[in-house]
């Protein structure tokens, strides 16, 4: 049989993100690993090496060269890391002033310690960079360079996670494809009637052939169901008329068949496959449990809405514990609806035919808001 989704545990998707995003390095080792790639090192020697040189040519020590290296090290060491981690997220003007005093703090304190304070110990005489008109030209230097490796590190990080995402996302989508085939398509219901074909291959080639036909049919609609967003009302009936027709022709006595359709709604856009488990059920929870009788399938106009009516011989027995099928309806209709779909069910008591079991979806016309 076709599994019933309304009773069996569906499998819970889990698909893990790359170890990048989810055992992300410490940010000291990100940002110096950022740093040493060819886009970055490269502009940041060549700046480097022009305010060395510059150092030296307009500097007397001739010590001053290495203050300049100095300098560029430590931009390089500090700048970038500082930035990544009070503006994490880039700058933006809810962090307030605070942090950005900080970043300044830093800054400040960085280019007088290493070009001022250091030299001053080691005897160094001013220089290019270190003279009193140049140490505002640093720290401007050191914050606006600072904010703009920092923010491009963070910019590629961030465009790094969301490829990762997006890949494990398409990942879990077509895991959740072959779930969709699976729940679909209960080996039972396959293996039934493949042994029935066989038997009537022996004894009825005809209705071996037309039972074959019918299997290639529905098998090839639901294929073609887990992969669209969204096809015709008509054509998840064409999918209902089979199932329910390969099990009477399994077992014509099992019950009587009642389709009414309504060929002015067979454009309407539906989810794929929505009535599938619902006709299933009325098979499974009724004359599959001995409640001989009919089942039918109704489809009528509601105004602007289409309502589709599944019902089976058998009392309503309420909600299973541990269903998960009902929800995954449900929450189906919601996300591709956004509530304007419904589905209910309830028993009810007809005179001549007992207890039945009806379950009844009712759609807009118009189609789903989002495809599922």
């Amino acid at each position: 049989m076709i599994a019933d989704p309304l009773c069996s545990p569906q499998p819970t998707l889990s698909v893990p993100l790359s170890p990048t995003v989810t055992d992300e390095p410490s940010i000291v080792r990100a940002t110096l690993r950022a740093l040493l790639a060819p886009r970055r090192v490269l502009p940041v020697l060549l700046l480097s090496a022009t305010l060395v040189l510059a150092q030296r040519a307009y500097s007397r020590d001739p010590r001053a060269a290495w203050v300049g290296i100095s300098l560029c090290l430590a931009f390089v060491l500090v700048a970038p890391l500082s930035f990544r981690v009070l503006f994490p997220e880039g700058l933006e003007f809810r962090h307030g002033a605070v942090r950005l005093l900080i970043y300044g703090v830093i800054s400040v304190f960085t280019v007088h310690l290493v070009g001022i304070d250091l030299p001053s110990l080691l005897g160094v005489g001013a220089t290019f960079l270190t003279a009193k008109t140049s140490v505002p030209i640093d720290v401007a230097l050191f914050m606006v360079g600072g904010w703009g490796l920092g923010r491009d590190i963070g910019f590629e990080a961030s465009l790094l996670r969301e490829r990762q995402r997006a890949a494990a996302l398409a990942r879990e989508a077509e895991h959740a494809q072959l779930l969709a085939l699976r729940a679909q398509l209960d080996p039972h219901f396959l293996f039934n009637t493949l042994n029935a074909i066989a038997e009537w291959c022996r004894t009825d080639g005809e209705t071996a052939e037309r039972a074959v036909l019918e299997l290639a049919s529905l098998l090839r609609a639901v294929l073609t169901g887990v992969k669209q967003p969204a096809w015709s009302l008509g054509e998840e009936m064409t999918v209902v008329r089979t199932v329910l027709g390969l099990h009477l022709r399994r077992d014509p006595d099992m019950f009587t068949l009642d389709v009414r359709d309504e060929p002015s709604l067979a454009h309407v856009p539906v989810p794929p496959l929505l009535l599938l488990p619902l006709a299933e059920n009325a098979v499974k929870h009724g004359p599959a449990r001995g409640h001989r009788g009919r089942i039918s399938v109704s489809v009528a106009a509601e105004g602007d809405r289409v309502r589709v009516t599944v019902e089976n011989p058998g009392a309503y027995g309420g909600p299973r514990p541990g269903s998960h099928g009902l929800p995954t309806i449900e929450r189906r209709l919601a996300i591709a609806y956004d509530g304007a779909a419904a589905l209910t069910l309830h028993g009810e008591v007809v005179h001549g035919e007992g207890p039945r079991t009806v379950a009844a979806i009712e759609l807009p016309t118009s189609g789903p808001m989002v495809t599922t």
